[in-house]
């Protein structure tokens, strides 16, 4: 006989809302014992959050932006650029631009091993994608096995597995492989960006279903052609729509 217990979205929601306050209980009585530091000075954090009220008062987040590439627009509406341009991703949501304290933090994250860091960015990201087209599930932009062997972890993947659990989402690393190992697109151009990402991805069809609407999730978005590679491996396998999520844009 199966244990599971198949729950009507009334139980559901009041479920959901029972273990949210457990875990607020249980947050507080940590914070009791263990107080919080905040991540961006090193001052007193607050309860449930690795940041100080002033820091938290400086985030950067993103003010209104195109739907397309997340640079801020007037009123929010699409830029020139993505007006006059197709594109494989439909919708973009970043949290912040990369600003301070954003630009010191996710650094933290992406190269020193600070998973607390990303703890942090993916809980502050989840108050902007509360407001997102949810999805049928999250992929996390991969890294080459050579840049993940050697760094030990995946920021991106970071990210992701407290978002795709926050919204009950699965979190797919079975639909996007990075077969080529690439320079750091960091050390680059915005045209050398585009060529260095050119049949980076390939999309991989298994025995699960494809979903047909999926949230790639990165840590920073620069020119955005990481993620639109990503977009298009995925569109070549059946996905229909990809959004992408990323927690800073850089202006």
């Amino acid at each position: 006989m199966s244990s599971t217990v198949n729950l009507n979205p009334i139980t559901k929601v009041d479920w959901l809302a029972r273990r949210g306050g457990w875990r607020r209980a249980v947050d507080a009585a940590i914070d009791a014992f263990y107080p919080r530091r905040c991540l961006a000075c090193d001052g007193d954090g607050q309860s449930g959050l690795d940041l100080c009220r002033l820091c938290e008062a400086e985030l950067p987040w993103l003010p209104p932006a195109c739907p397309r590439c997340a640079l801020p627009s007037m009123f929010g509406l699409p830029c020139e650029r993505c007006s006059g341009r197709a594109s494989p991703i439909q919708r973009t949501r970043a949290a912040f631009l990369y600003n301070a304290p954003i630009d010191r933090l996710l650094p933290r994250l992406k190269f020193h091993e600070d998973l607390c860091a990303g703890r942090l960015a993916s809980s502050l990201m989840l108050r902007v994608l509360q407001h997102a087209d949810r999805p049928d599930a999250v992929i996390a932009i991969p890294l080459h096995r050579k840049r993940l062997r050697k760094r030990g972890y995946n920021q991106a993947l970071e990210l992701a597995k407290p978002i795709a659990q926050a919204f009950d989402l699965p979190l797919r690393g079975d639909l996007l492989h990075r077969r080529q190992h690439t320079t750091a697109q960091s050390s680059l151009d915005k045209d050398a960006r585009a060529v260095n990402m050119q049949d980076v991805f390939v999309g991989l069809r298994g025995k699960r279903e494809v979903p047909r609407h999926v949230a790639l999730v990165d840590d920073v978005m620069t020119t955005g052609a990481t993620l639109e590679a990503a977009a298009i491996a995925l569109k070549a396998i059946g996905v229909q729509r990809v959004d992408a999520w990323v927690c800073a844009r850089v202006p």
